[in-house]
């Protein structure tokens, strides 16, 4: 990874629906070069996609918490369960495990409170393993969907 597949992959971050033409010129290389590379960063998985970015209260969810997971055991079944369990939960955005304690974290949406409520009684308290959930409830994203940084912390532009 050189800077010019740096530039490329901070342009693909701001606008994924840039043309290789569009990206060429805004990386300032021509477009047989940056096709290739934006192919082989693809390939390589450091681009592991593209998609839209979708606001959930457009969509109907105004309600999102961050949902702390304390297991009761960490035997390698029950965490495999606990995973495989939670990744078939559609309301769960992100699940992260976690050194320390807790064991997990997730980032959960629904509709309203009643729906959070529903959700936490009848899906995510009965996930395999759970001793513990602790739901904290988001007030306002202050930095969201932010493109990685470069290497290093500074931008390059």
């Amino acid at each position: 990874m050189d800077d010019m597949d740096r530039k490329i992959l901070a342009e693909v971050q701001q606008d994924g629906r840039l043309t290789v033409t569009e990206l060429a010129a805004r990386v300032r290389l021509s477009v047989s070069p940056c096709h290739r590379r934006l192919r082989e960063l693809e390939r390589s998985g450091a681009i592991g996609g593209y998609r839209a970015v979708v606001d959930p209260a457009a969509v109907g969810l105004n309600f999102e918490a961050l949902v702390f997971v304390s297991m009761r055991q960490e035997d390698r079944d029950t965490v495999a369960e606990f995973e495989r369990a939670v990744g078939e939960v559609e309301e769960v955005l992100e699940a992260q495990r976690l050194f320390g304690e807790p064991d997990y974290l997730l980032r959960v949406v629904a509709a309203d409170l009643a729906a959070y409520q529903r959700l936490y009684d009848e899906r995510l308290a009965t996930l395999p393993g759970v001793l513990r959930l602790t739901s904290t409830l988001v007030m306002k994203h202050v930095v969201r969907d932010r493109p990685l940084p470069a290497p290093g912390g500074t931008r390059r532009g």
